[in-house]
């Protein structure tokens, strides 16, 4: 595939921020809901703060030659949880999202060291692509369900499912049309036309239904744009300060206990070996797509520790730890635009767009069938770019034909394991059992291999 930007390309400013806005859209819902499912106040504007924040220092780290956004974490979220459940108030569980989040940075601190004294010649034997490829396939596969239910979902629990999955199906048509049809700059942000297409259609349901008072056909809340209002019109409309997790956590520092920190370590440190095998998977993905071994250069090392220290970073003001995003990577494979110039501004984009009031209304109300309809290309095209990784793998061998089948089995399966330590439920996901299993099926076929 060839790429329309390269990564040290730099388009116009114009494109630039249009191209910035799309890779918004793309990775801004899982961001900010992340917030939203954890609750206790926590705040999705402050996340994608902290979001922009961390990616601006894993590309520092990187040395601006990574296209890949960082974004809100869902494996942390029983860890986050853990956080609250374990704290003696809530302030001390802001306190304790921010230690669990340098825990578990540290854990990529300490793994991006020994990468770069051992190499990473130990990986690729560990993780060939026969193990990676499947497993970025089974990230994809893995959030079906979450499209799929999105899609027949508005925000208004009245709305008709048909009616949602006819609007997410426009956003899905437009995002696929532009793409393959479009020329010039369509061609470059077709999710930003399939969004705006689809909601453009459930715009007039919703003004529809509101006039003939049917509720099946209200799809879109407006009431995220009349909280801008209320009280009239004032700064509040245009500018809100973000509610970060660092004002409030402080408040709660008296509180910490070394039982809570033992706890907080249990919850944080175990799930970056998970997020850290989907990082390597990342970026072997993004590796294929712009033809460079970022693994090789800037290095596995580089990226590892700009992932770690920009998940401590976006923590404290977001509460979130960050991780790379695949819909970020996936944005960057349908649009064929690897420009680190965009990620930059992407970044900055997210720093800025937490304190505009209005636009952060505007992404609330984006209802969750028009998203559903376009993360189906999203998280399809994780999938197949995680398939096109084991293109040239020999499935004729019974070596790599096992490998590739107890991973999308076990992954698409849902194994998962839960377990006790120290009493706490140590939680593994359905991807790092996959990918573990894969693993070890590897290497206890490797020795057939060698002869």
């Amino acid at each position: 595939m060839k790429l329309i930007y390269d990564v040290k390309d730099k388009p116009k400013l114009g494109q630039v921020i249009v191209f910035a806005i799309q890779q918004l859209l793309a990775i801004m819902a899982a961001t900010l809901v992340v917030p939203l499912i954890i609750g206790h106040g926590m705040s999705p504007v402050a996340a994608l703060f902290g979001a922009g924040i961390g990616t601006l220092v894993y590309l520092c780290f990187t040395k601006f030659r990574s296209p890949v956004f960082l974004g809100s974490s869902f494996a942390f979220i029983p860890s986050m949880q853990a956080a609250f459940a374990g704290a003696m108030s809530t302030v001390a569980g802001y306190m304790g999202l921010i230690i669990g989040a340098v825990m578990a940075g540290l854990v990529y601190v300490i793994i991006a060291l020994i990468v770069k004294f051992a190499g990473v010649k130990w990986l690729n034997k560990l993780m060939p692509p026969v193990v990676i490829g499947p497993t970025v396939a089974i990230i994809g596969l893995s959030l079906a369900g979450n499209a799929i239910g999105d899609l027949q979902k508005g925000d208004i629990g009245t709305a008709n499912p048909l009616i949602c999955i006819l609007c997410g199906l426009v956003a899905l048509a437009v995002t696929v049309l532009c793409s393959t049809y479009g020329k010039k700059m369509v061609k470059l942000i077709p999710f930003i036309m399939g969004i705006l297409a689809g909601y453009a259609v459930a715009a007039i349901f919703t003004v529809i239904g509101q006039v003939t008072d049917n509720s099946a056909l209200m799809i879109i809340d407006f009431n995220f744009f009349k909280a801008l209002v209320d009280g009239g019109v004032g700064l509040h409309t245009f500018i809100e300060i973000p509610d970060f997790t660092f004002m409030t956590a402080f408040k709660g520092v008296k509180e910490i206990t070394p039982s809570y920190l033992v706890t907080l370590f249990f919850a944080y440190a175990p799930v970056a070996f998970v997020v850290f095998a989907e990082h390597v998977a990342d970026h072997k993905n993004i590796s294929s797509i712009i033809e460079k071994d970022l693994l090789e250069d800037p290095g596995l090392h580089r990226t590892l520790l700009g992932d770690g220290v920009g998940s401590m970073a976006g923590a404290f003001f977001g509460g979130c730890p960050n991780t790379t995003y695949g819909e970020s990577v996936a944005c960057v494979a349908i649009t064929r635009n690897a420009s680190v110039v965009t990620i930059l501004a992407t970044a900055i984009g997210a720093i800025l767009i937490s304190f505009f009031a209005p636009f952060v209304a505007f992404v609330n109300s984006i209802p969750a069938c028009v998203m559903g309809g376009v993360c189906i290309a999203l998280y399809g095209f994780i999938a197949v770019s995680g398939l096109k990784m084991i293109q040239k793998v020999d499935l004729e061998q019974n070596r790599n034909l096992f490998v590739v089948s107890v991973i999308l089995i076990c992954g698409i399966g849902g194994l998962a394991l839960s377990f006790k330590i120290c009493g706490y439920d140590i939680k593994i996901t359905s991807i790092a059992c996959a990918l573990i299993l894969g693993i070890l099926t590897n290497l206890m076929l490797s020795k057939k291999a060698d002869e």
